[in-house]
């Protein structure tokens, strides 16, 4: 069951693997920030991702390790092996947000820790899949000062899968990623149609029945906005979510301090 997918090529042309224990790693994406749920959390990608396999196997168990904050490093160490003592068949890995928003990012060291986890996991049986990330300039005028460590940053995704056998959508080289709608009010967050299309891209990518390209397809051109707007944008973001990000980092402090995963064990998924 190992493949790679540099592109969201399909493993399988059909479902013919089921998949009984899938186990999600990662940071916030991967935990669902910001798609709230009903019961005052959040659902994201992988809840997503896990209820549409059980709707088509009628069943599954699902696990959920993400902790938002954790940057790759922290994921091996932390996530590694309590995923691998799970056994899973499935697993979904995304990091790496965390890593590039840092002052110091090492590329090579964040390839190797995702290499080790990736390899860990295939050898024990399961199939791996993940994504890139999209270019963050469109969603904030800032993104722009981390741009060449995103590009650095799926450049070494891509050599992690390609190396290890994971599957790797690439979503990076799709426009509709960078599309701010698709994004929430901190702009380094999925919104709820985000995590949809990131599920549905992850879906295809898996080649499960009823899946196709159409998450990468562009929304409906945007509506035409008056000049002030984009600055009163920009001054909401700066003042509700960059300047207590930059508070909380300065003093050491992570979004993810005291939390636990908010999946820990091995669950059926409800249908």
């Amino acid at each position: 069951r190992r493949h790679t997918a540099v592109a969201p090529t399909r493993a399988w042309s059909s479902m013919t693997v089921r998949f009984h224990r899938y186990v999600a790693i990662g940071d916030s994406s991967t935990e669902g920030m910001d798609d709230p749920d009903d019961r005052g959390g959040y659902r994201g990608w992988a809840n997503r991702l896990a209820e549409r396999i059980a709707a088509i196997q009628s069943s599954l168990l699902y696990a959920n390790l993400g902790v938002r904050g954790r940057r790759t490093r922290q994921i091996r160490e932390q996530q590694l092996e309590p995923a691998l003592a799970m056994k899973p068949d499935l697993v979904t890995l995304f990091s790496g947000t965390n890593d590039v928003v840092r002052r110091h990012f090492d590329p090579e060291g964040f390839r190797k820790d995702l290499e080790a986890i990736q390899l860990a996991l295939i050898a024990s049986g399961a199939t791996v899949i993940g994504f890139t990330l999209p270019d963050l300039t469109p969603v904030m005028p800032l993104g722009r000062l981390i741009r060449g460590k995103v590009a650095a940053l799926n450049d070494q995704i891509r050599a992690a899968s390609m190396a290890s056998g994971a599957i790797c959508v690439d979503m990076a080289s799709h426009p509709v990623g960078s599309d701010p709608r698709l994004w929430s009010g901190d702009r380094l967050h999925a919104n709820a149609l985000g995590h949809a299309r990131i599920a549905a891209a992850l879906a295809h990518g898996l080649g499960l029945p009823g899946s196709d390209d159409s998450w990468s397809h562009p929304l409906p051109p945007l509506p035409a906005v008056g000049f002030l707007e984009p600055i009163r944008a920009e001054l909401r973001w700066v003042t509700g979510h960059l300047l207590p990000w930059v508070w909380r980092h300065a003093h050491g402090r992570s979004s993810g301090d005291g939390r636990g995963p908010k999946r820990p064990a091995l669950r059926p998924v409800e249908v």
